[in-house]
């Protein structure tokens, strides 16, 4: 409200004080309102999804840089062709996966429906380059997992453990075989000791991992990976990532009943990797090592003797003796 002040003769116009007062009262609650309303809104899927969409193609181009950083040296040392590293068909998978990812999170889906919609994709991409150099999904998986990194720096911190556990389904699927072990599982009869132990101790791969890993950075604590130390975060989420990796490749070869899986994806794969990340041989052995111990311990009751000679094969090509002199 205006008031006119004739006191002076002149037709000033002057301010009710009062009613500016409560005026821009609010407006302050106002503004502190739709301020609360902003900060909500981002924090909601449906509006965080989007803004990750458009820093995609940037976190694929950054994550290509630490890849090819990272390997570019150790393809040339182990004889992989440039032309099988084709950049944009790896970001147009990228792009593809965590597309269909973001939509099923803005969406309010969990892990387990995002798995049923999305893992037999990115299965196919993991079999699409394995099958021309198994090495090849060292490079693939360490872009797609830099991208998913790089992602979650520039998500709202109230969304990144449900983001993780999303990206985490990439990466498990594109780091370890499932579905060649569940097609391999297919061809037992339920009963079967060898499928019977795999039934038992693939729902515990996490927690085995994870008592390993702690483990081994106990035994280890001056050890540096390239990330940091084995107690760091990072460095610890992906060193479970590693040893449920080996127990994946571990189910494949009991239920393949060769040493296939081992010989030609994962050696050569930790042989590409490892030295790049200031991960030893020691280590990699010892992680092997408790490894047998936790299976021994936590598959009483079952017959693990169908295991044992591909445990033994696992444990004889990563003995550090054998890389003495030749790396």
């Amino acid at each position: 409200m205006l008031m006119f002040n004739t006191t002076d003769g002149s037709s000033a116009i002057a301010p009710d004080t009062a009613s500016l007062s409560s005026l821009a009262q609010a407006w302050a609650k106002r503004y502190i309102t739709n301020l609360n309303t902003t900060a909500l809104a981002d924090d909601d899927p449906s509006v965080v999804a989007p803004r990750l969409l458009a820093e995609l193609r940037n976190a694929s181009v950054k994550a290509w840089q630490r890849t090819e950083g990272f390997l570019a040296g150790e393809m040339i040392r182990h004889g992989i062709p440039a032309e099988l590293v084709d950049p944009w068909s790896i970001s147009k998978d990228i792009h593809d996966i965590y597309q269909r990812t973001l939509k099923l999170y803005a969406a309010g889906k969990g892990t387990q429906q995002m798995t049923a919609q999305v893992a037999s994709a990115i299965s196919e991409i993991r079999s699409r380059y394995t099958a021309v150099d198994p090495r090849l999904i060292g490079f693939v998986s360490m872009q797609f997992h830099h991208t998913g990194v790089l992602l979650l720096e520039v998500a709202p911190t109230s969304q990144r453990p449900i983001l993780s556990s999303f990206f985490k389904v990439i990466d498990d699927h594109l780091y370890m075989p499932l579905h060649r072990a569940y097609n391999a599982a297919a061809n037992y009869d339920y009963t079967d000791p060898a499928l019977a132990l795999v039934r038992h101790l693939l729902p515990q791969s996490t927690a085995i991992a994870t008592t390993i890993c702690d483990r081994v950075a106990e035994l280890n604590p001056q050890h540096r990976c390239f990330s940091g130390p084995l107690s760091q975060a990072s460095v610890r989420v992906s060193s479970i990532r590693d040893v449920e990796m080996f127990q994946i490749y571990l189910w494949v070869c009991l239920l393949e009943q060769n040493l296939e899986a081992l010989q030609r994806e994962l050696f050569p794969l930790c042989l590409m990797l490892y030295p790049s990340l200031n991960v030893t041989w020691e280590l990699v052995f010892q992680m092997v090592h408790l490894l047998g111990k936790e299976i021994q311990t936590r598959a009483a009751g079952y017959d693990t003797s169908v295991l044992t000679p591909y445990y033994l094969s696992l444990r004889e090509m990563f003995d550090p003796k054998i890389f003495q002199g030749l790396l």
